[in-house]
C-alpha cells in the first residue's frame, strides 16, 4: 500500500505479467479508482501505435474530492522498441510512465505522485522509469531517447 493509502489491485499485476511474459500486450494504462482507494487497470492494448497510447494519456480525466472532472494523471507501462546504437538490432524495454500533468488539479496530482511507488514495487521487471509532467515528456522520440540511454 502507498503512503497515500492507495492499494494496488491484483488485476494490475496480472495485466503486467501478461505484457511481460506473453509479449502480445503492448501497453497498459492504470488509474486510481474514482474513490481514490485503489490503482486499477483502465485499458490494455495489443496495438503498437505509440500515438494512440499517447493520446489516451493526454485525454485522461480525473475527479477531484468534490467530484469535479478535470485533467487527470495516469500510470502506464509501454513495451518500447528501439534500434540499438551501432547497428546491434532492435531492443525493447518495458517502461513505466507516471503521467502527472502540471495543469491537473492539486488533489489528483498529489495522489498520483504519492501512490506511484506502490505500483512500481508491485510490477517486477520494469526496465525504465519516466516521470512525465508535460506533453513533450511523452513524445515518442523523447521516450525512446531516455529508454535507450537506460534512464
Amino acid at each position: 500500500m502507498a503512503s497515500s493509502g492507495v492499494s494496488v489491485a491484483p488485476e494490475c499485476i496480472q495485466a503486467f505479467n501478461e505484457l511481460k511474459l506473453g509479449k502480445s500486450t503492448k501497453w497498459i494504462i492504470f488509474k486510481i479508482s474514482d474513490d481514490w482507494k485503489e490503482i486499477v487497470v483502465e485499458e490494455t492494448s495489443t496495438d503498437p501505435d505509440y500515438s494512440k497510447f499517447r493520446e489516451k494519456l493526454l485525454s485522461a480525466k480525473s475527479k477531484n474530492k468534490r467530484g469535479d472532472e478535470g485533467v487527470g494523471g495516469r500510470y502506464a507501462v509501454f513495451d518500447v522498441e528501439y534500434e540499438a546504437e551501432g547497428g546491434e538490432g532492435k531492443r525493447s524495454k518495458i517502461t513505466f510512465i507516471a503521467w502527472v500533468p502540471d495543469d491537473a488539479p492539486q488533489y489528483p496530482r498529489m495522489m498520483y505522485s504519492s501512490s506511484k511507488d506502490a505500483l512500481k514495487r508491485a510490477l517486477n521487471g520494469l526496465a525504465a522509469d519516466i516521470q512525465a509532467n508535460d506533453p513533450d515528456d511523452i513524445e515518442h522520440g523523447s521516450v525512446v531517447s531516455r529508454v535507450s540511454k537506460g534512464r
